[in-house]
């Protein structure tokens, strides 16, 4: 199987170009050896990808015949990453955090909609202007008694 295909199948890439992509840029390897997207696959290789900036590592134990589910990749390749490449993906995330939490700063796009179809949602049960006068009118009724 192509190695392009393979990432594809167990799901290291959303799609098989990217997948291509990555593999012209240089970011896989199988052993030392940095890869074209047509090199075969064998049980056994040792892939090494860069992605967002980590260095995974993970060994073929058998080859998928098309793209798998996610809980079945675990049946087709070891996950052989050094742990500090992982402790380097949790900082880089709790430094995202760091500059903006959540709910603080400029909304984001989901943020609007989800305020919009609030106050779409409000403004049907409101009153109209109509009903805001005659609220705030003094009463006709209670002055004729």
């Amino acid at each position: 199987m192509r190695i392009d295909k393979f990432l594809w199948s167990v799901r290291f890439y959303k799609t098989r170009n990217i997948a291509a992509e990555e593999i012209k840029k240089n970011r896989v390897s199988i052993g030392e050896n940095v890869v074209k997207s047509s090199k075969e696959v064998k049980m056994g290789d040792v892939i090494k990808i860069k992605k967002n900036q980590i260095e995974y590592k993970i060994k073929v134990i058998d080859l998928p015949k098309s793209r798998i589910g996610a809980k079945l990749v675990a049946l087709y390749v070891i996950d052989m990453t050094e742990k500090d490449q992982y402790d380097i993906l949790k900082m880089r995330k709790s430094a995202q955090d760091y500059y903006r939490q959540k709910g603080l700063g400029r909304p984001t796009k989901k943020d609007r909609r989800e305020m919009d179809d609030f106050s779409a949602g409000s403004s049907a049960s409101e009153m109209d202007n109509d009903d805001w006068d005659v609220f705030f009118s003094p009463d006709t009724e209670e002055t004729e008694d």
